[in-house]
């Protein structure tokens, strides 16, 4: 079988396929090239210069997998791998430590002046007042996002003897414990770091999340370090509150758009450090990031299980046939358990009753997760990765089986659990092949799991539901649906409005404000 190694990979990519395979070296591949080699291979390795678009995997006669040396497949179009049976990989964890000890490098260059001070020394100046530093023992850094990499800077910044708040959706106290870490919400971050440092994916709920509000809730003469993805911190903003002295310092590893322009607005600002896209850039990053994907290549044309898959896990066709309609419905419950319940998830019970209980349920309890974790972070969770991210955020995940039904032929029921009560269970089922949310908690509903739904518990009297819809009204907001029913609670009811579109924060908070109004939750589905 023939490998087509593109994009400047690591040599020891190359020894370690060399003895069982055909290995062809293309760097610097142009596409109408790689369109015109690929029906000849069986696997493609390819770095983020090369784009395996659907041309390329629909004229691709043999191939089997194809391999992303590095973290992100934006390069590849998955769908279209996945709808012809081609095995996408990557390496998930092959430059982690790279991009964490970037990121500390980054803080401290920027703590004590570093490269300023290099620069003018070069220059034959000799300015040590005027770079005089600060040290990180005793200050608070805050961290956004503890996935991999954010654990690893937190864990680093614990032995230089800082106090570390972390925040993340999915973190729980026992696991910051741990690694010396304080659970805090993101307003504990920005309010209270000396430091802060951001390891969040780019997706619509963090884009621009720190602003010129955010930074004028810092502290005055914090320091903010970016070297996860451009586009988190606003860099017009950031430009603006080091100039005003807001921000004492910036470090930037990453841009909105790279690379970037000779005037963009974090060039030529006093305290404002960059470097070009460093974070993955280690000698050891690279060989990391070839070991792993050329391993899964082996595994994969040797016929083997492949551990770093981005795509769904090949099933038996018989088992894929029952549970594949229920892929979509599950993930839709799972974004609407993440939705409705606050605090970071600590556990999740997926139930299944009826027929179904006789299945290998597993990868539907993969789509609950992915669904509840894609609601805050992107599209990089799939039904390979999702128990792993789980697992990373000490989410225990288990399942609970009976055939016996009341209501209907197969349910499936998700209970997540955010704290000692903290709890909401959301139920589905299938009407011929369309799913719909038949019980949320205790209340019986009848939802089709599209769009968005707003649910709004409110005391029982002459016009609520008026006041709301004349508010939806105004706003612009199109009600497609909406459904009343009782709850255990006397005196109140549940309102259910099914929308055409999200409802802005602004006429949310209107709505929740109101005097028989209380706890309004929005549900929009991914």
């Amino acid at each position: 079988m023939k490998v087509l190694i593109a994009d400047g990979v690591s040599q020891t990519a190359v020894d370690i396929l060399k003895d069982d395979f055909e290995c062809v070296i293309k760097d610097k591949l142009p596409a109408e090239e790689l369109l015109e080699l690929i029906p000849d291979f069986d696997a493609l390795i390819v770095r983020s210069a090369s784009k395996v678009t659907a041309e390329v995997i629909n004229a691709a006669k043999k191939l089997k997998i194809i391999g992303r040396a590095g973290v992100g497949v934006d390069n590849i179009d998955v769908p279209a791998a996945t709808a012809k049976g081609i095995i996408v990989i990557n390496s998930p964890g092959g430059n982690t430590n790279a991009a964490t000890e970037h990121s500390m490098a980054m803080l401290l260059a920027m703590a004590r002046h570093i490269p300023v001070a290099n620069e003018t020394l070069q220059k034959g100046e000799w300015n040590r007042k005027q770079y005089t530093g600060v040290e990180l023992k005793g200050k608070t850094l805050g961290v956004i996002g503890m996935g991999r990499i954010g654990s690893g800077v937190a864990k680093r910044a614990v032995g230089f003897e800082m106090k570390v708040i972390g925040y993340d959706p999915y973190i729980n106290e026992e696991y910051a414990k741990d690694i010396g870490v304080e659970v805090g919400t993101l307003d504990d971050v920005i309010t209270k770091s000396d430091f802060i440092t951001v390891h969040m994916p780019l997706t619509d709920s963090t884009r621009g999340m720190i602003d010129k509000a955010a930074m004028y809730k810092m502290k005055k003469g914090v320091r903010l370090v970016n070297c996860a993805r451009g586009g988190i911190i606003v860099e017009e903003d950031l430009r603006d509150a080091v100039l005003d002295g807001q921000v004492a310092g910036a470090a930037v590893d990453v841009f909105t758009s790279e690379p970037i322009p000779a005037d963009h607005p974090l060039l030529g600002v006093k305290g404002i450090y960059v470097t070009p896209h460093l974070g993955a850039s280690t000698v050891e990053a690279q060989i990391g990031v070839a070991v792993d994907v050329a391993q899964g290549i082996k595994a994969a044309l040797n016929g083997e299980p492949v551990m770093t898959a981005v795509n769904m896990a090949p099933v038996s066709q018989q088992v894929m046939n029952v549970i594949s309609p229920y892929f979509d419905l599950a993930e839709r419950l799972g974004c609407a358990a993440r939705a409705l319940l606050d605090g970071g998830i600590k556990k999740v019970e997926v139930a299944y009753n009826g027929e179904i209980a006789d299945v290998n349920t597993k990868m539907i309890t993969t789509a609950v997760i992915k669904g509840m974790l894609t609601a805050e972070m992107d599209d990089s969770v799939n039904y390979v990765n999702a128990p792993g991210l789980a697992k990373e955020r000490n989410i225990k995940v288990s399942e609970v089986k009976d055939k016996d039904t009341e209501r209907f032929a197969n349910v499936i029921t998700v209970t997540a659990t955010a704290g000692k009560d903290k709890k909401v269970s959301v139920q589905g089922t299938l009407f011929g092949d369309k799913g719909r949310i038949v019980k949320i908690n205790d209340n019986h509903v009848d939802l089709a799991p599209r769009d968005c739904i707003l649910l709004c518990p409110h005391i029982n009297r002459p016009g609520v539901i008026g006041q709301v819809g004349s508010i939806m009204g105004a706003a612009g907001v199109n009600i497609s649906g909406m459904q009343v029913s009782t709850t255990n609670e006397e005196g109140t009811n549940l309102m259910i409005l099914t929308l055409d579109s999200e409802v802005p924060a602004d006429v949310l908070k209107l709505i929740t404000s109101m005097e028989d109004i209380f706890g309004a939750k929005m549900i929009v589905f991914k």
